[in-house]
């Protein structure tokens, strides 16, 4: 009874899921190990000898973590056990014989941010294994390192990053075994790198040349990021440094960061190159005008540096007022282009005309023009809606009449008077046809009277004398 729907128990479909949960993870599930929707857990001892795999593979994107512990076969992580759980976001491999790890084992595991490597059996570490990942976590305690370059990396790291300083140490060449922070180790340095320049201006179209040298030990590699860069561009690498030449150089550059990265086995240190491309203006775009708060002529223009505007009504230079004046709303394509308006408050019919856009740098100008029409003119024959056009000055030549105030010709008031007249005939008419009308009926009122209501007088009233 308890099974079914309205019992006190799961219902068949609460005991159905169930059913086929416990059946995926029999299936799926690694040996050895307990499972879940998104956890993998293999703790009990003794077990396993490689990374766990769920059976089931297309259920290892929900994956988000993995722990092991006790296990002593588990002794590698190799490049491509982790792979297939690209949803991984902490791991744990604890109290275990692990001695080896891939540089490229987490290369997939983008969303990692916790990993705890402690009580193993790691002789060293590479920091490369780690470098692309935005860790909050890294464990590495009670490890037996030995003292080399390869793990200065670990003491070097800030007091404040994500490295747990607790129980780190390693053993040095006489199998002494010291804390990793008073470890040193000869010849091993961390890089430091010098660009020739911080900012590297060029005319679009020109070429140019950046150079990067490096220090330290061992010697650190030197490489130049170029992946955001769509100018055309030489690399050429020597000892200690790198030189990196841009050819015919786009504006589409402009303020694009050039990264210049110096690396060895202790760490790695970036200086970055702004790059300031000069170009002449050009303005790709100037719309007719649209109303908003104010009216405004749109346009678009880029340019560095950043050109001068001046803007001109039917070829005359237009002053900013606090009427009409020109603005910048925003800049995009790394502030090559900048977007603004024209803007008039209550323009009027003098405002109409053609407007040009002139835009000038060092470089050279570039100049648009646009047709604006705000308000129909008073004197052009059509109709006009607007109300500001009525207003009360004094006209003349109007029809052959002759001027009076307020606007209205002499004509107008002739024409005036010949309606009042019309109305008042009008209105003498009407009456007469009313009173008229009241006549006949008091007529017809006053005999009907006499004949039909008198009777039923008489009739309801005559008096009977009485008798003696």
């Amino acid at each position: 009874m308890g099974l079914w729907k309205g019992g006190h128990g799961p219902t068949i479909t609460t005991t159905c899921w169930i059913f086929l949960g416990l059946f995926w993870r029999a299936l799926a599930c690694p040996d050895f190990c307990t499972c879940n929707s998104t956890r993998i857990s293999c703790d009990k001892p003794m077990r396993i000898g490689s990374f766990p795999v769920l059976k089931d593979i297309s259920h290892a994107a929900n994956i988000t973590e993995i722990y092991i512990a006790a296990q002593r076969l588990f002794a590698s992580i190799n490049e491509d056990d982790v792979k297939i759980y690209t949803g991984l976001r902490k791991l744990t491999v604890v109290d275990s014989g692990l001695k080896f790890v891939s540089r490229q084992a987490f290369r997939k595991n983008l969303k990692l941010t916790y990993i705890d490597l402690s009580r193993n059996k790691l002789p060293t570490l590479s920091r490369k294994i780690f470098r692309h990942l935005s860790l909050t976590h890294l464990i590495l305690g009670n490890n037996p390192f030995q003292c080399s370059c390869d793990i200065m990396w670990i003491k070097v790291f800030p007091e404040t990053s994500i490295i747990d300083k607790h129980n780190l140490y390693c053993y040095n060449e006489y199998s002494k075994r010291i804390p990793l922070s008073t470890m040193q180790i000869p010849n091993c340095v961390l890089p430091k790198a010098n660009t020739s320049t911080q900012e590297l201006t060029v005319l679009e179209g020109n070429s140019t040349t950046v150079y990067c040298e490096a220090s330290g030990l061992p010697d650190p590699n030197v490489s130049w990021d170029i992946s955001q860069i769509k100018s055309n561009t030489l690399i050429e690498t020597i000892m200690h440094g790198a030189y990196l030449t841009l050819k015919n150089v786009t504006s589409l550059d402009n303020t694009r960061i050039l990264v210049c990265t110096a690396e060895n086995v202790v760490g790695e240190e970036q200086v970055f190159v702004e790059l300031n491309v000069h170009f002449p203006p050009n303005i790709t775009l100037i719309d007719y005008p649209t109303l908003d708060h104010h009216w405004c002529i749109p346009f678009s223009v880029r340019g560095n540096p950043i050109p001068k505007l001046q803007w001109f009504h039917d070829g005359t230079e237009l002053g900013e007022t606090e009427f009409i004046w020109s603005k910048i709303h925003e800049s995009s394509n790394n502030m090559s282009e900048h977007h603004g308006c024209l803007q008039l408050d209550s323009p009027t019919h003098l405002n109409n005309g053609i407007y040009t856009l002139s835009a000038e740098n060092e470089y050279g100008k570039d100049e648009r023009t646009v047709t604006a029409h705000f308000m129909k003119n008073p004197g052009d024959g059509d109709p006009i809606t607007d109300p500001g056009f009525y207003d009360y000055e004094t006209t003349s030549n109007d029809i052959g009449g002759t001027s009076t105030d307020n606007g209205v010709t002499s004509t107008d008031v002739s024409n005036g008077g010949n309606e009042d007249s019309i109305t008042v005939y009008v209105v003498v008419g009407i009456a007469a046809l009313v009173c008229t009308g009241l006549v006949i009926m008091l007529i017809i009122l006053k005999f009907g009277r006499h004949s039909k209501f008198g009777l039923k007088g008489f009739v309801l009233f005559h008096s009977v004398p009485l008798d003696g």
